[in-house]
């Protein structure tokens, strides 16, 4: 078998929070909101980056990219500001996808506001729509909305990437965005969440992913691909890792861990560990492009340097 990767990381999804100090609606209070992966109390908890780097363990993470985590959405600004801090006190993250509502009057002003902060580089708005492929031509999302286009108008303004967390069955819109807008960068997550295995859906994930590749301004996030009541194994996943590779090229995708929340499939070995055997025989700088290279280009990470203070009066005591 040939060498595993052994060499830098950069993480391109990821979160930090504490919902002891700040309020994340999903995660706040006793009650849980439907999720894919189901119960999700486990990490309705503190997670700062001494969290992330006790779980990446002996991985030679050198970087990461936070995206924003469904914040008070009253106050985007404050998200920025905190992660921000975070950056300040531990060197990471690296680079940061901020919350913005495109839809929102004041968008125009958001953005603007998130692109004078140092890490911002993209921002994420999930447009919701059709829940299942039997709903789709009975409701769009709103990356077909005129309002919320508006908004999305405004980040090419600023050199803001887009951070798209859609399903595959409504990619056909994602396709209608990148093109009308071909100078902005969009970045798929999680792999366009191919969650139903069944032949039908593999085949249905497999030609929206192919129609979306035509677009070259169009990245991908290898992430969130576990599944519910199973652990993360490469027997599950090496066929979406590996199609996802085949259909956009080495040169646009990117790993990612998707934790804490991923851990509620899986450890960062059972993730990372997998996807280095999952690419084990590719050429060196491709694994290199997966691992590192293509995430500090699109996310242009400040620094490839993450410090641990041994104390840190950020955290929340309890």
């Amino acid at each position: 078998m040939a060498d595993l990767y052994d060499g830098p990381i950069i993480d391109a999804h990821h979160h930090f929070w504490d919902p002891l100090r700040n309020h994340h609606p999903w995660l706040s209070g006793a009650e849980n909101i439907p999720f894919r992966y189901g119960d999700y109390s486990a990490i309705k908890r503190p997670y700062y980056p001494d969290d992330y780097m006790a779980d990446a363990g002996e991985h030679q993470v050198v970087a990461t990219v936070y995206v924003e985590t469904e914040w008070d959405p009253r106050d985007p600004i404050g998200e920025t500001a905190f992660i921000h801090e975070v950056a300040l006190r531990y060197g990471a993250p690296n680079a940061v996808v901020a919350q913005a509502w495109l839809d929102a009057p004041d968008a125009a002003q958001v953005l603007a506001a998130q692109a004078a902060f140092q890490r911002v580089r993209s921002v994420r708005h999930k447009p919701g729509g059709p829940a299942s492929p039997a709903e789709v031509g009975t409701q769009r999302t709103l990356m077909s909305d005129e309002g919320w286009r508006r908004g999305y108008t405004e980040l090419s303004r600023h050199g803001l990437h887009f951070d798209l967390q859609t399903p595959w069955w409504n990619l056909p819109e994602a396709i209608e965005l990148a093109r009308d807008f071909p100078g902005t960068q969009l970045i798929l997550n999680h792999a366009g969440l191919p969650s139903d295995r069944s032949e039908q859906g593999l085949s249905g994930w497999h030609a929206a992913m192919a129609k979306l590749a035509e677009c070259e301004n169009v990245a991908v996030k290898v992430s969130g691909i576990g599944l519910p009541g199973r652990r993360w194994c490469v027997e599950d996943n090496a066929w979406i890792v590996r199609e996802t590779i085949a259909i956009f090229g080495a040169e646009r995708v990117m790993f990612a861990s998707n934790f804490p929340v991923d851990s509620l499939c899986g450890s960062f070995d059972d993730i990372y560990g997998g996807f280095k055997r999952i690419v084990a025989d590719l050429p060196r700088h491709q694994q290199q492009q997966l691992f590192h290279d293509n995430a500090r280009r699109l996310y242009r990470t400040v620094a490839d340097v993450i410090r641990i203070p041994e104390l840190s009066d950020l955290r929340t005591t309890t």
